[in-house]
């Protein structure tokens, strides 16, 4: 039996590595989103902490420069966490737009693999009816020989 190349195996080849290359694109952009939602997480933390500090401050004693200096850094926070959540959202955004990519280079990959599959039944057919006709030739021709 003949060896099966497929012709365009090199187009396959770089379908996969673009396909792996997608893959690792997502797993960095969720690697990233996790890490700006735990920023965010912190941040959040961080002002529920500060606004537990200002109950107490203002059910214990009167001290009003730790009051005025806790109710500026729960604002502070909340800066920041308005911030991070821009940062999330850019994060997920880029997530979105790196699965896309991912979806895509998957679907050509597969394409490619659906070729190479139909190249190689459609090869397997010719390889069955070359040998077919060799055994018919042969058997006509030994039948031949004994007449």
């Amino acid at each position: 039996m003949a060896k099966f190349i497929y012709r365009m195996q090199s187009i396959l080849d770089i379908k996969t590595k673009m396909e792996e290359q997608a893959k690792m694109e997502f797993a960095a952009a969720k690697m990233r989103l996790d890490e700006e939602e735990e920023k965010l997480q912190v941040l959040q933390d961080r002002k529920a902490a500060y606004e537990e500090r200002g109950r107490t401050l203002r059910k214990d004693s009167l001290k009003v420069p730790e009051i005025i200096e806790n109710r500026d850094a729960i604002a502070m926070m909340e800066e920041f966490i308005e911030i991070q959540k821009g940062c999330v959202e850019s994060a997920e955004r880029q997530l979105e737009e790196a699965r896309l990519k991912l979806q895509n280079a998957m679907q050509e990959s597969k394409t490619q693999e659906k070729l190479k599959e139909k190249a190689f039944e459609e090869f397997v057919h010719e390889e069955n009816a070359r040998e077919a006709k060799e055994i018919d030739e042969l058997t006509s021709y030994t039948h031949g020989r004994k007449a």
